[in-house]
């Protein structure tokens, strides 16, 4: 018998090994090592060979209804089988976020420890909702938001938390500035044309109606045009709305443009707005040093959002909101329930679920913690810097190839640009008719996976580079790809 069939032998029907207690949900401890042994197998296997693997993986929806759509069973299964089912029928179809060549979307390449810390909340089933039902992790939620703090260059008295991601940060951050206002009746809420859509819902969510909603176009370098901005302001005030809030863009999804940041907290100051810098992808380079002067103004802000799970490396969920004034929090949010009186332990024992929407909250903090402990500030300066370092230079690789054009001045890790061949003069539908058979050439004929934006009318391929994983050859051989699917729908388009 070999060692993978003897340990198969010994992982039977949970039902097998029933505890001693009775419960049908329990395990022996025996059981339950070998089952994480084998779950922990199955994710490193994973890890080490995603490099040969191609960086998205799906299926359509009708092969997975007749694979997975059943009646649950009524009696146990092999544990074993379930994990791996698991790991062979569903988990792989996915876009593979942490390959190093996936540059769609805004990915992320979670460090092992930041797994290992998902399991280890989960394990010891922490509710991080208040002091008395989780001080620990309570206290190392305030610590990890004290290093964003700082890292922000907030004031002592900032404050915040962390949430499932930017969406939730954006509802948070517009209930505080709502109530901050006065919870005025039009209510009006500015954001640039570039911003996430996460910040429309988060309007609509609060309570803003669609015409309270604006959207300010975007200049040339697709940040918030501020005399659009200074103009609208001003007419809505003499039509008797109350703007409430402006959201800027510390690197947008689509570009990576940073808005006017000082500019705009200038002009929020004269007004009276609240400031919120949704900073969810681009807002870890603060801990950069060429980061902090790119995004020099984000300290004057009211409130930030960012995801520790997009350029801090960290497994989803890790989002958070920082406040200038944490007090601003707790009089959003802080309600007494009587079923929770015995949870107040005075003002030096704050709970967390006073700062947001959440009441029962999962431990998010341990992930940043336990990386940042293992590898220390030092390694994650260099992997952001890296990321930045590798856009920059494949900018510059496609400002010199004569088959590819550079839309956008790159910013943080995002290149946007096309195939446009310098020796030839094709209009845009041509142009984005290229660049979408290249996309879908791309998508289907290699390892890497890229996505597309719109700047203005033009089309844009659009590389996004911030696994820490991530070479310069995973970068140029992915361009060299691009190129060579370029001339091709060029000649055939010709």
């Amino acid at each position: 018998m070999t060692e993978e069939s003897g340990r198969k032998s010994k992982l039977q029907p949970a039902s097998a090994e029933r505890s001693e207690s009775g419960s049908d949900l329990q395990m022996e401890p025996k059981l339950m090592l070998d089952l994480a042994h084998k779950a922990a197998e199955l994710i490193v296997g994973r890890i080490e060979g995603l490099s040969e693997e191609d960086a998205w993986e799906g299926e359509f929806k009708q092969e997975l209804e007749n694979l997975l759509l059943r009646d649950p069973p009524e009696n146990a299964r092999s544990a074993i089988e379930v994990l791996e089912q698991a790991a062979r029928e569903i988990l792989p179809n996915a876009s593979r976020l942490d390959h190093p060549r996936c540059f769609a979307f805004i990915p992320t390449s979670p460090t092992w420890p930041g797994i290992l810390a998902d399991f280890m909340a989960a394990g010891y089933n922490i509710n991080a909702c208040t002091w008395l039902v989780a001080s620990g992790p309570s206290q190392l939620e305030l610590t990890v938001i004290d290093w964003l703090r700082q890292w922000l260059g907030y004031p002592n008295g900032a404050g915040g938390l962390l949430t499932s991601g930017g969406s939730a940060a954006s509802v948070n951050a517009l209930v505080v500035a709502r109530e901050e206002a006065g919870h005025p009746e039009r209510a009006t809420v500015y954001m640039a044309d570039q911003s996430h859509s996460a910040h429309v819902r988060a309007a609509r969510i609060i309570g803003i109606r669609s015409e309270g909603i604006r959207v300010i176009p975007s200049d040339e370098y697709f940040r918030i045009d501020m005399e659009a901005l200074v103009r609208t302001v001003a007419d809505d005030r003499g039509k008797g709305f109350s703007p409430i809030a402006i959201c800027a863009n510390a690197g947008t999804s689509s570009t990576g443009a940073i808005d006017p940041l000082d500019s705009m907290a200038d002009f929020c100051e004269s007004e009276g707005i609240w400031l919120h810098v949704d900073a969810a992808y681009g807002g870890f380079a603060v801990v950069t040093e060429a980061g902090k002067k790119l995004l020099r103004g984000i300290e004057r802000a009211d409130s930030v959002g960012l995801d520790a799970h997009k350029w801090f490396f960290q497994p989803y969920e890790a989002g958070g909101l920082l406040v200038k004034d944490v007090r601003t929090l707790e009089r959003a949010f802080a309600v007494r329930h009587d079923i929770l009186q015995d949870t107040i332990w005075g003002a030096n024992h704050p709970n967390i679920s006073d700062y947001g929407l959440q009441l029962s909250r999962s431990f998010r903090a341990l992930k940043i913690w336990m990386s940042v402990q293992t590898f220390g500030m030092v390694a994650f300066r260099h992997a952001i810097s890296r990321g930045m370092e590798l856009a920059t230079r494949a900018g510059e690789y496609v400002s010199k190839s004569p088959i590819l054009e550079l839309l956008t001045p790159v910013s943080l890790g995002i290149v946007c640009f096309r195939v446009n061949p310098t020796d030839t003069e094709l209009g845009e539908e041509a142009l984005e008719k290229i660049n979408r058979a290249v996309l879908a050439h791309l998508f289907w004929d290699n390892r890497a996976l890229m996505s597309s934006t719109s700047l203005g009318k033009r089309f844009s391929l659009r590389l996004c580079i911030l696994n820490h994983t991530t070479t310069w050859d995973d970068v140029r051989e992915t361009l060299e790809a691009i190129v060579q699917f370029g001339k091709e729908a060029v000649t055939k388009e010709e």
